[in-house]
């Protein structure tokens, strides 16, 4: 029982649209009480009742030295015995903005204060600068909950697209052509049919939010050439695998390697240390239609905040090769370990992963190109899996497309945990009734 959790949650629905300020948070996808957390140390969350989880969502991504890392904490200590917000530049906001540079192909970049306003703003420079206004991006692929960004596909390969969404305008829809991830064929019919009104084409560099569906070899190099041959510009959004798969992102394990780079990123989680922070930087030529320099406006009244700047500067700082190389090593051992345990229990899954990203697949399913096959998989098992984990004292993403996240702060006695938590969980999923779920 969870009585603290279950009467916040109480309170918080008579206060809040469904008790919680992000959807997925609810445990509507899995059922159940969402826990409260009173606090995060390392590898580790204590909810309201005093029940302590080995993390494997880390905030979502951002967390990628666990929680309260020491050299973090005394870097915001320092900035709120400052101030909290001056509404003027600060040299923290400066130095941030350089090392995302350095670690990037993006040679200017402008702060924000979420992933969906990094996604909308460079989708408004990308129409400003080109004079266009069809936006192409990929079903499964989340970019926030900007209006054009929320279209489902219409009815064809390279049809526009249609509300996803109440709220969300047939002709800001209209706008936008929604195509299968990974699919070169369905994006070379729609450039090849509305090619001249193509402002963009965005796309997560990694999928993560259909659960993790890297790219095909090759294919962000192909939309990078074929946007190039249209005159659109190449959107990449790293809000998720910037600063987490690797040191440059999920650029440095392709584009650094295959020599193109995009023409707009956008950056958010892992940058701003667990405090509202993100961005969207690219080409100079491009950055320079920006207001104050140029006529596409943009602002914010807590852009380059003092506070979380210095928050993700020392993390960004603290992000070493070595801090690299431990998650990455946790990723490895906890994704083949919950692998094995569920083939020893007899469920069929698939392991996918990016990276120090990954996620699985229960049910009998082919490997995840696209949202479609992702829809393919089994979530009552997932759900089953996941109670019993949540159980043990493991806390996972509360919906089966989502990715898993570990830190640098997840130690042997942490990894332990979660390996002595999985031959019972898989059992719990091998009894659980089997419904697929197509969300």
């Amino acid at each position: 029982m969870h009585p603290e959790s279950e009467q916040w949650f109480e309170r918080a629905r008579a206060v809040t649209p469904g008790g919680v300020n992000s959807p997925v948070r609810a445990f509507a996808a899995v059922g159940g009480t969402p826990r409260f957390m009173a606090s995060g140390q390392g590898a580790w969350l204590t909810d309201v009742d005093g029940n302590s989880y080995v993390d494997l969502v880390c905030s979502w991504g951002p967390m990628l030295l666990g929680h309260a890392h020491p050299e973090v904490l005394a870097s915001v200590g320092a900035a709120i015995a400052r101030g909290t917000s001056y509404g003027t530049p600060t040299t923290t906001e400066v130095e941030l903005a350089e090392e995302i540079v350095a670690r990037t192909p993006v040679e200017q970049v402008r702060l924000v204060s979420s992933g969906t306003e990094a996604t909308m703003s460079a989708i408004r420079l990308a129409r400003g600068f080109t004079g266009r206004d069809v936006v192409v991006k990929f079903s499964g692929c989340y970019h926030g909950h900007v209006d054009s960004l929320l279209a489902s596909a219409g009815s064809g390969l390279a049809t526009l697209g249609v509300s996803a969404t109440p709220g969300v305008p047939a002709s800001s829809a209209a706008q936008t052509i929604v195509l299968p991830f990974n699919d070169r064929a369905a994006v070379e019919a729609a450039f090849a049919e509305h090619g001249a009104s193509i402002a963009c084409l965005i796309t997560e560099a990694s999928p993560g939010n259909m659960g993790v569906v890297p790219p095909l070899p090759g294919f962000n190099a192909f939309l990078a050439e074929i946007c190039s041959r249209y005159g659109a510009l190449f959107v990449s959004d790293e809000v998720m695998t910037g600063f987490r798969v690797s040191r440059s992102g999920q650029w440095g394990t392709d584009g650094a390697v295959e020599g193109w780079v995009p023409d707009l990123s956008t950056f958010g989680k892992v940058m701003g240390g667990g405090f509202p922070a993100a961005a969207f930087g690219g080409r100079a030529d491009v950055m320079a239609m920006l207001s104050p320099q140029g006529p596409v406006y943009q602002a914010g009244t807590l852009s380059g905040n003092p506070v979380a700047t210095a928050a993700g500067l020392a993390t960004l700082r603290l992000a070493t090769e070595d801090v690299y190389a431990r998650v990455d090593h946790v990723a490895a051992t906890i994704s083949q370990a919950a692998s094995e345990a569920l083939s020893a229990a007899g469920v069929p899954h698939r392991l996918q992963s990016n990276g120090n990203m990954f996620s699985i697949f229960f049910g009998e399913v082919a490997p995840v190109v696209d949202y479609a096959t992702a829809q393919t998989q089994d979530t009552d098992v997932f759900t089953a899996f996941f109670h019993a984990m949540l159980d043990a004292g493991v806390y996972l993403p509360p919906s089966a497309y989502e990715s898993w996240f570990v830190s640098s702060a997840h130690d042997d006695r942490a990894v332990q945990h979660v390996l002595d938590a999985l031959p019972a969980a898989a059992a719990a999923a091998a009894a659980a009734p089997s419904r697929k779920d197509t969300r």
